[in-house]
C-alpha cells in the first residue's frame, strides 16, 4: 500500500480509517505528539508498526480510545478507582488496565494489562470510532529518536513507510507525552511515567505511592 498524505476532511478521514481497516500502519495527531498506530486487534499490523518504528516486539504498545464506551469494549475489568482517573479524561493520562484477550499480544503485557487513555484530539477520536475501538498510539519516531508535534520534523523514512498519514490541522499540542499511572485501590496510584499531567494535579485526586 502506498503512503499518502490526507487532509483532515471526510475524504481524508475515510482514507486513513480504510487503511487501518486493511491492517495498515498510519501516522496521526494526538493531543500531545504525532502517533504511529494501527488497530489494536491486528497482530500482523502491530508487528509491522513495531518493525517500522524499530521497536522491540515484546514491548507493549500504548492505546487510545475515543470515549468510555470504547474503553469498556476492550477492558476485561474496570477497577474501583477508575472514576478518579476519569476526572482527567479526555486528556493525556494513561492508565494500566487489564484488557481482553482479543487484542493483539503486542498491546498487552505478560499479565494482560494495557496502557490506555481517552484522547481529546478530534482526529484521533474519530479514527478510533471508525476503525477502533482502540488504536495503537506509539510516538511517530524511530526508536531512540525524538518524538515530535511538528509534521516537518517527522522522519521521512517513517512517513514513507506508513500506509497513510494525517498531518494537517488540528496538529498535536506538543509538550510531554502522556503521564502513565497504575491504580492500586483505595484512592492510591503509582506514577510509572511522568508526563503531560503534572504530579501535583494527580496528588489532588490520588494518594501517590
Amino acid at each position: 500500500m502506498k503512503s499518502t498524505r490526507n487532509d483532515m476532511t471526510e475524504e481524508g478521514l475515510a482514507g486513513v480509517a480504510a487503511a487501518l481497516g486493511r491492517g495498515g500502519g498510519v501516522i496521526y495527531p494526538t493531543e500531545t505528539l504525532y502517533a504511529l498506530g494501527c488497530a489494536a486487534s491486528g497482530a500482523e499490523a502491530c508487528a509491522r508498526v513495531a518493525a517500522l518504528k524499530g521497536r522491540p516486539a515484546d514491548k507493549p504498545f500504548p492505546l487510545i480510545v475515543a470515549d468510555m464506551d470504547g474503553l469498556r469494549d476492550i477492558a476485561a475489568e474496570l477497577p474501583e478507582d477508575l472514576p478518579l482517573a476519569e476526572r482527567f479524561w479526555p486528556g493525556p493520562l494513561s492508565v494500566l488496565l487489564r484488557t481482553r484477550e482479543g487484542l493483539a499480544r503486542h498491546v498487552r503485557d505478560a499479565l494482560g494489562f494495557s496502557s490506555i487513555r481517552v484522547s481529546p484530539h478530534p482526529t484521533a477520536r474519530e479514527l478510533c470510532r471508525r476503525a477502533g475501538p482502540a488504536l495503537v498510539a506509539t510516538s511517530a519516531n524511530k526508536s531512540g529518536r525524538a518524538a515530535t508535534a511538528d509534521p516537518a520534523q517527522l522522519d521521512p523514512e517513517l512517513v514513507a513507510g506508513a500506509d497513510a498519514a494525517l498531518l494537517t490541522a488540528p496538529r498535536p499540542g506538543g509538550g510531554a507525552p502522556s503521564t502513565l499511572i497504575r491504580l492500586l485501590g483505595g484512592g492510591r496510584a503509582s506514577v510509572l511515567r511522568a508526563g503531560a499531567v503534572p504530579l501535583d494535579a494527580l496528588a489532588q485526586v490520588f494518594t501517590l505511592v
